[in-house]
């Protein structure tokens, strides 16, 4: 016999979140046609829970609700019952999660909607309590309710249903701007993002605070433009503050999803790929420009974090690592006094004094590590150097996480998503060429293998991968961000068969998602399933938007191949977005730097190196110890043809003298071709006079 006493239709799903609700008492459906197909025959509405397998309420919301055999009984009774992983569906996702906004003004997960046997939406909520409390109905309740609402006064049900599809539709609904794309939008954005800086905790706004990755990459490239010491301020001043703060893993490197308050200390304990992708780019970007060894060693930590607890042994990342582990949030990452003097002995005052260690705690009495005191302070309130104490606490972290590693892990979502694999190939392969770590050029160059092995059929791109089973169509972030991370390592490697492949998947994406009518792409390709909208997502929300991805891969790739339409399509994107962006630029923070991209004058940087030349290390090492965000990089034997018959800009191009030879280009001129580090260093340091002028 079995040992569940339930068991329904997602014990055949791989979404571990979907597994996680497969022995509930609820009738669970995957979403597909056999449960609309019985909705429409038994004329039952449709109850959707959509959620994720790191989201602490939504384990709640299962607990209290769905584990609860009188509640199941009522969903079972009066619903057809859909459970959706919102990481495998984000188109689904998408669309619900913008009608519940549109009902409550606001949104979350868990997410509940109540829809129509043909899928639309009339009723909509995140978490629901099992009994009435805090001014919340209990979930009991609306059950009862809406049922009964449908039954009898199914004309007005039919309306609200209509009247939302139609506001769903109209979102679509993005004209492109009259107005010449110039950089007073980025200046404009620049100002209205600004405004919320919180200059004594960095980041934007109060809590809860989210890592604002994308926006600060933006200031990053206006300190680049423009100078402005106030844009490196606050990216300096944000970037040490999370890594001080709990959020950052300090003993285990990583972020956690985001923090509660709005200094950075309490976080909500779930780690999620995509955070670390772009974090760790964005600490990478932070040391090129500065140099701050601080940045890159928090980098280092991100990536040491993926490479031991979010790669499986073909090289593909995994998700997510949950918030809980023995029913608790965040048990896994706490600490007690008592327990850090039993592990460090002698040197627990000063690691306690380091990290923020107190007998009373920070986080329901138990000490969430982090630093409020700098290691110049600690060390000079002690009386030994600042080289000393690191020693110190370099000795009692490795103790620690090693007594760390003994405690019962939070669950790991094992599935690989190609969107979110793109994201992190994109910063390994960047890391890589900028710190010259060649493990991290390994790592990414097994993670692009796996995916395209793996993650692909029929020339079109899957969405998830588990257990040797890929499924599902992917979507346009799944393209876009692959194509990104494949760009990336084809610059840092100068291997061939990453440009060919980025070439290939976005001429796929024009294909599958472009809108010939409107401009613009679609969430989902043609070759999709019919949803009540084809939804675009313009905003850049916890991860870029498709279409701003997008944007900025068409651009590097127009200036690598010379090709006009995919530059005449980023320029239709950007013209798109350009009056929201200026009025919440804080959405849009990688559309700002896709357009910093197309307004500024990206410089075209070949290095032509062959088996015989020398010194190619060395001239690329100059150019990836820089920050230039606006260029492209071609590394190339001159021997091999291939390159050269993709890349116009190659022609021509050899190596002088059997040395590497760089040729640098920048608005159709080009300096003269040097041999010497430093003469390269040179052209690349200096700044053309019309370098930030407006461009079309």
């Amino acid at each position: 016999m079995s040992e569940h006493k339930h068991t329904n239709r997602l014990i055949k799903e791989t979404s571990p979140y979907l597994l996680q609700h497969a022995h509930n008492p609820v009738e669970w459906n995957p979403w597909g046609e056999e449960a609309f197909a019985e909705a429409k025959r038994e004329n039952k509405p449709v109850l959707l829970s959509i959620g994720y397998s790191a989201c602490h309420w939504c384990h709640v919301m299962e607990h209290e609700s769905f584990e609860n055999e009188d509640i199941a009984a009522l969903m079972n009774e009066n619903f057809v019952n859909i459970k959706v992983d919102r990481e495998e569906r984000p188109d689904l996702d998408q669309i619900y999660m913008n009608a519940v906004q549109m009902m409550t003004h606001h949104g979350g997960w868990p997410m509940t909607v109540f829809l129509t046997p043909d899928g639309a939406p009339f009723y909509g909520g995140t978490y629901f309590p099992p009994e009435d409390r805090h001014n919340m109905p209990g979930f009991p309740r609306v059950l009862i309710a809406l049922a009964d609402a449908y039954r009898e006064r199914p004309d007005e049900i039919a309306e609200t249903a209509k009247s939302i599809r139609s506001e769903l539709a109209r979102l679509n609904a993005a004209r492109e701007s009259d107005e010449v794309l110039t950089t007073s939008l980025l200046d404009t954005a620049y100002r209205g993002i600004v405004r919320t800086y919180d200059p004594n905790n960095g980041g934007f706004g109060g809590a809860p605070k989210f890592p604002p990755s994308m926006v600060l990459e933006f200031l990053l490239r206006t300190y680049h433009r423009l100078g402005t010491p106030e844009a490196l301020q606050i990216v300096s001043h944000t970037c040490r503050k999370m890594a001080e703060g709990g959020i950052y893993d300090q003993l285990g490197g990583g972020f956690h999803r985001y923090a509660t308050d709005s200094k950075w200390l309490v976080p909500h304990f779930e780690k999620m790929l995509y955070d670390n992708a772009l974090l760790s780019r964005l600490y990478v970007r932070h040391y090129q420009l500065t140099l701050d060894e601080s940045s890159r060693r928090i980098a280092e930590g991100v990536f040491d974090y993926v490479v031991r607890e979010m790669t499986n042994s073909d090289g593909g990342f995994y998700s997510t690592q949950d918030a809980d582990s023995e029913g608790e949030e965040g048990k896994f990452f706490v600490w007690s006094q008592s327990e850090i003097e039993a592990v460090l002995g002698d040197d627990a005052e000063l690691f306690s004094a380091h990290y923020n260690v107190t007998t009373g705690g920070n986080f329901e009495g138990h000490n969430i590590l982090n630093v409020t005191r700098s290691l110049d302070e600690v060390a000079s309130s002690r009386g030994m150097t600042a080289a000393a104490l690191g020693d110190v606490l370099a000795r009692s972290r490795e103790k620690l996480f090693a007594v760390r590693e003994k405690r019962v892990k939070p669950d790991r979502d094992e599935k690989v998503l190609t969107a979110w694999n793109g994201m992190m190939l994109a910063s390994f392969a960047e890391a890589g060429a900028v710190f010259d770590r060649e493990d991290y050029i390994t790592v990414a160059r097994n993670n692009a293998r796996f995916v395209l092995r793996h993650l692909r059929k029929d020339g079109l791109l899957l969405r998830t991968y588990k257990e040797g089973v890929a499924k599902l169509n992917g979507y346009l972030e799944d393209y876009a961000f692959l194509i990104d991370g494949l760009l990336n390592l084809y610059e840092a490697t100068g291997e061939l068969e990453w440009l060919e492949e980025s070439i290939s998947l976005t001429d796929k994406m024009v294909e599958e998602f472009w809108d010939d009518e409107d401009g613009g792409f679609f969430f989902t390709g043609k070759s999709h399933e019919t949803l009540i909208v084809r939804a675009k997502d313009y905003f850049d929300n916890a991860t870029p938007s498709g279409n701003s991805v997008a944007a900025e891969v068409l651009l590097r790739l127009a200036l690598l191949t010379d090709n006009a339409d995919y530059r005449r399509r980023a320029t239709t994107l950007l013209r798109l977005v350009a009056e929201t962006l200026k009025r919440y630029p804080s959405g849009f923070g990688r559309a700002l730097c896709a357009l910093d991209f197309h307004l500024s004058t990206p410089k075209e940087i070949v290095v032509a190196r062959g088996s015989s030349a020398t010194g190619s290390k060395e001239l690329e090492g100059v150019i990836w110890k820089r920050y230039l965000p606006n260029k492209v990089v071609v590394a190339f034997d001159p021997a091999e043809r291939g390159a050269a018959e993709i890349l116009p800009m190659l022609r021509d191009r050899k190596s002088l003298n059997g040395l590497a030879t760089a040729y640098v280009c920048e608005n159709y001129t080009c300096k003269q071709p040097v041999t010497d580090p430093k003469e390269l260093a040179e052209q690349l340091d200096k700044r053309q006079a019309n370098a930030s002028q407006a461009s079309e």
